[in-house]
């Protein structure tokens, strides 16, 4: 219920005015069944605009410690993600990326919609870094399809290293779904997963009109 309200009644009405989002290539989102939602990651409010334009109820995956504050802080934190269809995944161990795909297999698993930035973070610079696998591996092993959805003016909106929202106009791109289930079977490979993450990869490429960075945005950071 709170991520309806989040949605229609609280957030969505302050992102329609600010961002007047348009949307472009809704019909490329399947009505019913799984799917892997992947995007460009360019600022916070991304997922945001996400949820709003989405008819279907949206899941990510989230670090468990944004739930676990005290306080009233804490709670309404914990209500905030929770209302934005933020799902708990404790990150701290060394399987912490197991338990994250593993949280996305049981949302494809219940027919939902897995929405992940394949980039792992935010771009430090605005252009489109090296995805990792983890996405592509439990979309070959699930069958799901992966439609790319990409991002523009939301850096605009809400710039890194700021707290405020500024207005400017929003587009939320989709782009035709990619269909890995015929190699369903060669999701241990390695070679078969990164050759579906560059695939996607490619698609928000060419969905965005970002320079593709072949190293991963983390370590580009971290430099």
């Amino acid at each position: 219920m709170w991520y309806w309200i989040f949605k229609y009644v609280l957030i969505g009405p302050i992102l329609r005015v600010l961002g007047r989002p348009r949307v472009e290539g809704a019909h490329h989102l399947p009505e019913s069944g799984p799917i892997v939602l992947a995007g460009n990651h360019l600022t916070v409010v991304d997922s945001f605009f996400l949820v709003l334009v989405v008819k279907r109820r949206i899941r990510f995956v989230a670090k468990s410690e944004y739930f676990e504050g005290g306080g009233i802080k804490g709670r309404f934190i914990r209500w905030f993600y929770t209302s934005a269809g933020q799902v708990p995944v404790d990150r701290s161990g060394g399987g912490a990326g197991d338990a994250a795909l593993d949280a996305a297999r049981k949302i494809l698993a219940d027919n939902g919609i897995w929405a992940i930035y394949p980039e792992g973070t935010r771009s430090p610079d605005g252009r489109l870094y090296k995805g990792k696998t983890g996405m592509a591996r439990v979309a070959l092993e699930s069958g799901a399809p992966v439609v790319p959805v990409v991002m523009f003016g939301t850096e605009k909106f809400n710039p890194v290293g700021t707290r405020m929202w500024r207005p400017a106009k929003i587009v939320v791109r989709f782009g035709p779904a990619l269909d890995f289930s015929r190699y369903r079977e060669l999701s241990a490979h390695h070679a078969v997963v990164r050759s579906a993450t560059d695939q996607v990869m490619s698609a928000l490429m060419d969905l965005s009109g970002q320079e593709y960075v072949d190293t991963y945005a983390a370590k580009a950071k971290a430099a």
